[in-house]
């Protein structure tokens, strides 16, 4: 017998992100994920170093990296729509939950207990407030590669992220935001200059 899970999962190469926005390069689901794992790990890491905070490291990495895998069932829903209001919001929720279910079957039964845990994230653990800060800092970085790039497009969403996670209490957050996030506005050549 075969097996689709991670041939599903394969496909994220293929879900295009910031569908609504004019990008000067593009981005898909699977690059965003793997964005996503590091900049939840290095949150993590930095809350365990610096702060003293006890979050499971290799559990916040597993929640992102599988973050957005319902999306090949469902594609990439922009955020403006998503949010539009409550009843879409939730809309939206429940087949997210039903794309997870759906994915969950396409593996053995005998893994399915063994991955569950990563496809459907514990939304109430300090680990996924983790995962959803690194899922922010993801944008604004897209944000500030945009703008760097000359595209303005990206200019009100950037402000608007920006808000978003100044206003986290989230102190591994605003350590990152403060020592690693200008780096990112950086040229290759400045960046071996330093």
């Amino acid at each position: 017998m075969s097996y689709n899970f991670y041939a599903f999962l394969d496909r994220m190469k293929y879900i295009r992100r910031w569908s609504l926005m004019r990008s000067s390069r593009e981005e898909n689901i699977m690059e965003h994920s793997h964005q996503v794992a590091l900049f939840a790990h290095a949150l993590a890491v930095i809350d365990t170093e610096l702060y003293g905070g006890t979050p499971d490291v290799a559990k916040t990495v597993l929640y992102a990296l599988y973050h957005e895998c319902g999306e090949v069932m469902t594609g990439d829903l922009p955020t403006p729509i998503k949010y539009f209001n409550e009843r879409i919001l939730g809309a939206y929720k429940q087949l997210e939950e039903r794309a997870a279910d759906k994915l969950l079957a396409t593996l053995p039964p005998e893994l399915s207990a063994a991955l569950t845990p990563c496809v459907k994230a514990d939304a109430g653990s300090y680990e996924y407030k983790l995962v959803k800060a690194a899922d922010k800092l993801s944008a604004y970085v897209k944000c500030l590669e945009e703008l760097k790039s000359g595209n303005t497009e990206f200019k009100k969403a950037k402000e608007s992220i920006e808000r978003e996670l100044q206003a986290r209490d989230l102190p591994c957050l605003h350590y990152f935001m403060e020592n690693f996030i200008p780096a990112f506005s950086l040229t290759l050549d400045e960046m071996e200059n330093l």
